[in-house]
């Protein structure tokens, strides 16, 4: 499969702040960057959270933002009023179908569950070979270390490939993070699909 051209990057990450201003400063210097090299973010479509913060950042810089959203959560007024471009959609599903199209790459950023099914979605779609698009992890406060050794601990358990063991680039820094990402994919590829016991 061919590798891109990084001109877009889907954002996950928090619909709150959380309890640390660290969160919050670490979205809006991600979206600062993300605008001075005239990337165009892909996220969710909320104001609220980090989600708002990084797309405030991301359109006070200049640059475009897209959103993606569900009906449901524009009936509760979530929706950033001042995107580029809003998608409204359907469903959860048709969301992450939809940021996935869109994106050239993709970062984490701390958040809840919804940040970790979008995160572990698309990780699983580079395993399974479905695209070659670098994935990274903006590591604030140490906040992805205990996931990261939660994927050493699958690959000593036999069910992550040690080739896989790093999918991601990791990296407290937005800018080291976006140079790693648009230096080209993350994952390697390697044959999942292979007997037990047969080394990859």
């Amino acid at each position: 499969m061919a590798e891109v051209n990084v001109r877009s990057v889907c954002i996950f990450c928090g619909s709150r702040s959380g309890v640390r201003p660290e969160y919050r400063d670490a979205a809006t210097k991600l979206g600062a960057a993300m605008a001075r090299r005239g990337l165009t973010l892909v996220y969710g479509g909320a104001s609220v959270g980090l989600m708002g913060a990084v797309a405030d950042a991301v359109l006070a810089g200049g640059g475009k933002a897209v959103g993606v959203l569900p009906h449901f959560m524009d009936a509760k007024e979530l929706g950033h009023p001042r995107l580029t471009e809003m998608h409204r959609v359907d469903s959860m599903h048709s969301r992450k179908a939809l940021m996935a199209e869109r994106a050239d790459a993709f970062i984490a950023l701390p958040g809840g569950f919804g940040t970790l099914d979008e995160l572990f979605e698309i990780v699983t779609w580079a395993q399974l070979g479905l695209h070659r698009k670098p994935m990274g992890l903006l590591d604030v406060d140490g906040f992805f270390q205990p996931l990261l050794a939660l994927v050493q601990r699958m690959v000593e358990a036999g069910f992550v490939p040690e080739t896989q063991a790093m999918p991601f680039a990791v990296s407290p820094s937005p800018d080291a993070l976006l140079d790693r990402l648009l230096s080209g994919p993350t994952m390697p590829v390697t044959s999942k699909w292979l007997k037990d016991g047969q080394q990859t």
